[in-house]
């Protein structure tokens, strides 16, 4: 398990639209059927990423502390499922309900999302405000597994509070860090 940094997408990027098969309702999905009236947060994740499993319970928290207040989540795949079914749309359905996700997991199988993101790892997130613009990109807080720092997702939190708000987010952001997206080779 190699741990990969975030790219981080400049700042003021407008949110790469999309059109994905969420594995939960079975249905295609869009930047505009996920997006909140206040803001959206992206997440890219996979099933079996050690970095994702530990930080689960608390994007779940997350979404529901935010839902209800106009933003939008969405929870992205986009890991080769050849080299790892472990990642495929089957078992992100599974995951999803094991772990009741109250938002859309979509599948990339041609990971076309995942680089016009610039997505690098799992999990790696990015916040955008009511106009689509990228405010937030970095980590969910300074939790990782077997740090023994407590899963807050302060970074992620201080965004958004700023954002509805309507006070300016940190340009001080930490890249997220996690397992590598798993590439298909040519």
């Amino acid at each position: 398990m190699a741990l990969t940094p975030s790219t981080m997408l400049p700042l003021g990027t407008k949110a790469p639209n999309f059109n994905l098969l969420d594995t939960v309702s079975e249905e295609l999905k869009t930047f505009d059927d996920v997006r909140g009236k206040k803001g959206t947060l992206v997440i890219f994740i996979c099933n079996h990423c050690p970095f994702v499993i530990h930080v689960n319970p608390e994007l779940v928290r997350l979404a529901n502390d935010y839902r209800a207040t106009g933003f939008g989540f969405v929870a992205i795949s986009s890991n080769d499922v050849e080299n790892y079914p472990q990642d495929g749309p089957q078992q992100m359905q599974q995951v999803a309900f094991k772990n009741a996700y109250p938002f859309p997991y979509l599948y990339d199988p041609t990971q076309e999302v995942a680089k016009a993101y610039d997505a690098a790892c799992t999990p790696d997130f990015y916040l955008f405000d009511s106009e689509d613009k990228l405010i937030y990109r970095g980590q969910l807080d300074d939790s990782r597994p077997k740090n023994g720092i407590p899963l807050t997702g302060r970074s992620i939190r201080e965004a958004i509070d700023a954002l509805e708000g309507n006070k300016e987010v940190s340009k001080n952001q930490k890249p997220s860090v996690g397992c590598g997206i798993k590439w298909k080779t040519a």
